[in-house]
């Protein structure tokens, strides 16, 4: 029987060696007829599908087409590092490029980067309404490539900065925001990344008990994914999940 797995921030590149290696070792425990979904945040950044000729860019997408060609069928979402990952790069991948949220209704799940989630966050938001329009998208891949990487430094330096400066509690996602969401979707388990607090939540809801799984980042001795099998979802974290 086929298995789903979900991973989400992996926050790949040419500097993240062994975050890349992990990756690669583990791809081949999927086997054909597995389906693979990758909620956001795959790449550290992707200015634009005219950088496929970069020496990493080739490398990644060669293992991803490797992989479908195996059978496994792969599916991805943007996080808010690589929201400009285009049709160019799916098919050089072999992969399917999904919107946020997603649902799978045979299985009853929920999924999305999660940025979308933190309301809280209201500098994040109102940089992400910007950048997500598309006048801004034809508008940033017009320019250089060399001038859209300088500008992705000088962005990814801003956010460290600010994230040290605010608390906690603003980067994380809206109680109100996911209550929100399952009532749009009243059957559904929840499953993101962004937040880089893997745990699983319990929400009572109008329809019954519902979950929120958060997925980890991949950094270090830091890793993991879920695996759907059997009607259920079952977490291989490292370290394990804490349950708040």
């Amino acid at each position: 029987m086929s298995k789903l797995y979900f991973i989400a921030d992996l926050h790949l590149s040419a500097d993240t060696v062994q975050e890349y290696r992990r990756f690669a070792d583990w791809l081949p425990s999927l086997q054909s007829g597995d389906r693979l979904y990758i909620l956001g945040d795959f790449l550290e950044v992707w200015v634009g599908d005219d950088d496929l000729d970069d020496p990493f860019a080739r490398q990644l997408t060669a293992l991803l087409h490797h992989t479908a060609a195996r059978g496994v069928s792969l599916f991805l979402q943007h996080g808010n590092r690589d929201f400009l990952l285009g049709e160019r790069f799916a098919q050089a991948a072999g992969l399917t490029l999904l919107p946020d949220p997603c649902y799978l209704p045979s299985e009853q799940l929920l999924l999305s980067h999660g940025d979308q989630l933190c309301l809280d966050d209201h500098d994040y938001q109102r940089f992400r309404a910007e950048v997500r329009q598309p006048q801004w998208q034809q508008a940033f891949l017009a320019r250089p490539l060399s001038e859209r990487k300088a500008f992705a430094r000088q962005l990814r330096e801003q956010s460290e900065a600010q994230k040290r400066s605010k608390p906690l509690p603003i980067m994380d996602v809206s109680d109100g925001a996911v209550q929100d969401w399952l009532t749009c979707w009243p059957d559904a388990t929840l499953i993101h990344g962004h937040t880089h607090r893997p745990a699983r939540h319990d929400y009572l809801t109008p329809t019954g008990q519902r979950q929120r799984w958060v997925l980890p980042d991949w950094h270090a001795e830091r890793w993991g994914f879920l695996q759907w099998q059997h009607h259920q979802l079952q977490e291989h974290y490292t370290p394990r999940l804490t349950t708040p």
